[in-house]
């Protein structure tokens, strides 16, 4: 994001799946659950495009969480970390908007003990469970994975936003994905960007300003 978000090198390193999510969220939300923060790249690529939101960042791994906090201390930020798994957290708080880069990998569990070969139903339906009526639940998936998560918002949400996204492949590689809870069931495909798209990882724009249509009705 031309300098705006910087990340030290560790154990595990972002990919732009953190700039994509935040360049899908629209308007001004107030307060944010960014869930399996990881080393938090996903809610300080949103805390740079939108100032004085009130982030909090859950994650089961207390390695991850404590990268995540020197990535806030370098780069001025705060957020309300939280020690937790998303899918046995108890609590009655909602959130304007709700992000998640789920573990939708498969494969050997990571060294550092976050999620793997998670469910991503029960991941998708305990995110929406923390948004609150008429707030916004945004995710990124391999768009093999997609329709497991696109099943949950339809049985929960409504106002639900597709766009594909691609690589040099001609069928789409990730897939970001929005809705609304409380909202009327209605469902827009928008065309496929790039994954290399620089206005997005390099100048910081919000997918809005690449197709001219607000992401969130």
């Amino acid at each position: 994001m031309g300098g705006k978000v910087r990340i030290l090198c560790g154990p595990y390193n972002p990919t732009s799946d953190a700039v994509w999510l935040a360049a899908f969220v629209d308007g001004a939300p107030k307060t944010v659950l960014d869930v399996g923060t990881g080393t938090g790249a996903v809610a300080l690529c949103i805390m740079a495009r939108i100032p004085g939101t009130s982030m909090t960042a859950i994650d089961i791994s207390p390695e991850m969480l404590a990268a995540a906090e020197k990535n806030f201390e370098l780069n001025n930020k705060q957020a309300n970390f939280i020690n937790a798994d998303i899918l046995s957290w108890r609590t009655n708080k909602t959130f304007d908007l709700v992000v998640t880069n789920p573990p939708y990998f498969k494969g050997t569990p990571a060294t550092h003990n976050a999620h793997h070969n998670a469910n991503l139903g029960l991941w998708t339906r305990r995110c929406i469970a923390r948004t609150r009526p008429n707030g916004t639940f945004i995710t990124i998936v391999d768009a093999a994975e997609c329709a497991t998560v696109i099943s949950e918002m339809s049985a929960h949400c409504g106002d639900i936003k597709i766009l594909p996204l691609y690589s040099n492949k001609n069928t789409a590689e990730r897939v970001l994905l929005s809705c609304r809870v409380g909202r009327a069931p209605h469902t827009t495909i928008f065309s496929g960007i790039s994954m290399n798209c620089n206005e997005i990882l390099r100048d910081g724009l919000g997918i809005k300003d690449i197709i001219g249509t607000p992401t969130q009705g």
